[in-house]
């Protein structure tokens, strides 16, 4: 008779599912939003898997960030993790020390106004191009975009209320009336859908709000055909191009920020950058003899 070559040896796993629920459960009785949410249990979950245990010890978390720091990750995504880590911790009874890093103080990736209009004219599906036109014109983050239902829409006054946004803040943000036109023929085909008694502007083909990740594909996917191959993603494309571009044309910093949704201007002040050729003009325009 042959032998049966079976692998008997019992695999170490462990699994995290209980502990990650939990800690959403903790975070939304902490009354996080779901974008914080669902970040914290990306990072926390990450941070299990090193640890190999849903009781990390201290060595393991600085065995965790000694590996952040040899993988090179910016200052920010350090932030992000401690953060997450410490909300985790505490959900453990236990407190941990964070020190915030200061962001490394760089020029942010943006596209230029060509990128934006060949990504634009590559796009064939009404929803696509309704969504990334009504990410970049309102300047929105991709889980804002995700957030809106048709009620908040005005195409009449062109504006679309943004319901708890980052730090659950609330604000009006602003279209213009080519977004507003693709909008008008979007809802003109677009059936009526609910869920939760709240009517979504878009849903998946599964009957599911988007969620940002699968708004950064989307953009990524129409980045590529377009053929663009500079470094960015949705969030580039809808808040860091869109500052850009209203800086450049001479918008007053205090209404960029205001149209941004931040909460304090030295955010804003980050975009303040301008192109070589935009420096050059200037440049010549004004220092003369």
């Amino acid at each position: 008779m042959q032998r049966m070559n079976i692998n008997w040896e019992i695999k170490n796993t462990t699994d995290f599912e209980p502990a990650l629920k939990r800690f959403r459960r903790y975070l939304e009785g902490q009354g996080m939003r779901e974008a914080t949410v669902t970040g914290y249990l990306g990072n926390v979950g990450r941070y299990l898997k090193f640890a190999k245990s849903d009781r990390p010890s201290n060595q393991d978390l600085e065995s965790f960030r000694d590996n952040l720091a040899e993988r090179k990750v910016s200052r920010a995504t350090k932030n992000q993790y401690n953060y997450s880590i410490r909300a985790y911790h505490a959900m453990l009874g236990e407190k941990i020390e964070v020190k915030r890093l200061e962001p490394n103080n760089q020029i942010p990736h943006y596209f230029d106004k060509d990128d934006v209009i060949k990504i634009f004219s590559v796009i064939q599906n009404l929803k696509h191009i309704a969504m990334l036109q009504t990410i970049f014109y309102a300047c929105l983050r991709a889980s804002e975009l995700c957030n809106i239902d048709v009620p908040d829409i005005d195409l009449k006054s062109l504006t679309i209320r943004i319901n708890n946004g980052k730090r659950g803040k609330d604000r009006i943000a602003l279209i213009n009336n080519e977004c507003a036109a693709t909008l008008r023929r979007y809802l003109e085909v677009k059936p009526s859908f609910f869920l939760e008694d709240r009517e979504p502007l878009f849903f998946t083909e599964y009957g599911k709000r988007w969620q940002r990740t699968e708004v950064h594909r989307l953009f990524t996917r129409y980045k590529t055909k377009a053929g663009i191959e500079k470094a960015g993603g949705v969030h580039v494309f809808a808040r860091h191009t869109t500052a850009t571009m209203m800086i450049v044309a001479g918008c007053d910093i205090s209404i960029v920020k205001e149209i941004l949704g931040h909460n304090d201007i030295r955010t804003t002040l980050r975009y303040s950058h301008i192109s070589d050729q935009t420096k050059r003009l200037k440049y010549e325009q004004f220092l003369r003899l």
